[in-house]
């Protein structure tokens, strides 16, 4: 980005916090779907498999599950299916990308990784929905949506 650019951009419009927040939040439910079930799937079962190996996967899965509910979100707002997944894919892959890693790093540096507990869950969530919020907003910004 141009100097013109960054000193133009506008970091305090609270409609687009709001939206940028409410999409964020779509997309850690998503992504928390996959995750925690493929963590707690391997903590119930005790299947012996690497800590490491769990949470590659737990992030695998929460790409998967977020790509699959935004793109039914989008399809209930009359996309059509190619359209809807094309969208889901690309507009907030990064977001989930940092999201996963940082929940799951959260859940490592804590726990050891791969383990959910009553107090680790909600830092694993506010930490995964504060690192792309202001990554949303940007891309909001971006895009010339503006505040109304």
């Amino acid at each position: 980005m141009d100097n013109a650019v960054n000193a133009n951009f506008n970091w305090s419009c609270k409609h687009t916090w709001k939206t940028s927040a409410k999409n964020t939040g779509w997309c850690l439910l998503g992504c928390a779907i996959g995750d925690f079930g493929t963590i707690l799937f391997f903590q119930l079962t005790k299947i012996p498999f690497p800590v490491m190996a769990i949470m590659t996967l737990a992030i695998i899965n929460g790409l998967i599950t977020s790509i699959i509910l935004e793109t039914i979100i989008l399809m209930r707002q009359s996309f059509d299916f190619s359209k809807a997944l094309k969208t889901a894919m690309g507009m907030s892959f990064i977001s989930m990308i940092s999201m996963e890693i940082m929940m799951n790093l959260t859940d490592y540096f804590l726990t050891g990784g791969a383990i959910l507990t009553w107090w680790v869950v909600p830092i694993m969530l506010l930490v995964g929905f504060l690192t792309p919020w202001p990554y949303n907003y940007w891309r909001l910004k971006k895009f010339n949506i503006a505040c109304h």
